[in-house]
């Protein structure tokens, strides 16, 4: 595994792919560190490193949350920055076999469709990949919970953990867009962490690095027979 952080630019390969991971900073419950989205995103990269030739670019460690500005401490640079700053980021890496943006942030799904979309136009070689999730587990829940556990144990304080609000997150959507997340659930988390566990975030972490090779795989043979 090579991160681009630990290299210079002699040492840079352009022949390999290039993966960014793409998170946030924002609130995660009482009891999870703000910057779980981007954490994972990294640790994603960095998996995916390991099983194929892969540079990993630093993160991307701000991203669209405005819904979580009822909560301190989040920080948000919105829809429109998110897409740009994507957009001009892959323009940038055009030398590189293509760019993989492995987000871990739902809140930057729309505006990662609309730089991909951009990006595509333009025939530039770039996927874009989220880890899969249950809607009634999807922020700060057992999920994001246990992978937490597994990747940095004394980030999380189960003592504070407490379960958050379970409706599923389609329906929770038209509140959450129009007053916020604190509309739809008091603690801000969308989930239950109870019961979680370093062992099933591990679990997890395998199977969503399992995952996104076979999408990254399928993604460079599609390239390939359309020779790009």
């Amino acid at each position: 595994m090579t991160n681009l952080a630990d290299l210079t630019w002699p040492e840079i390969d352009e022949s390999v792919l290039l993966a960014v991971p793409v998170g946030a900073t924002e609130q995660h419950g009482p009891h999870l560190p703000f910057t779980v989205d981007t954490e994972i995103a990294v640790a994603l990269c960095e998996r995916l490193a390991q099983q194929r030739p892969v540079l990993v670019a630093p993160p991307v460690a701000y991203g669209s949350s405005g819904e979580h500005a009822g909560f301190p401490g989040t920080l948000s640079i919105g829809q429109r920055a998110v897409e740009l700053l994507l957009v001009e980021l892959v323009r940038s890496a055009d030398a590189y076999a293509g760019v993989v943006l492995i987000s871990a942030h739902g809140g930057n799904a729309e505006p990662l469709r609309r730089a991909l979309r951009t990006l595509t136009d333009e025939n530039r070689r770039a996927l874009a990949w989220s880890p899969p999730g249950r809607p009634t587990d999807t922020h700060a829940g057992r999920t994001e919970t246990s992978v937490m556990l597994a990747l940095r144990p004394e980030a999380v304080h189960l003592d504070r953990a407490e379960p958050g609000t379970t409706t599923p997150l389609p329906e929770l959507l038209p509140t959450l867009r129009a007053k916020g997340l604190a509309a739809v659930t008091p603690n801000g988390v969308l989930g239950d962490p109870r019961g979680a566990t370093a062992a099933e975030g591990e679990r997890i972490l395998t199977t969503w690095t399992h995952t996104l090779t076979t999408a990254v795989d399928a993604w460079i043979s599609e390239n390939t027979k359309r020779g790009g």
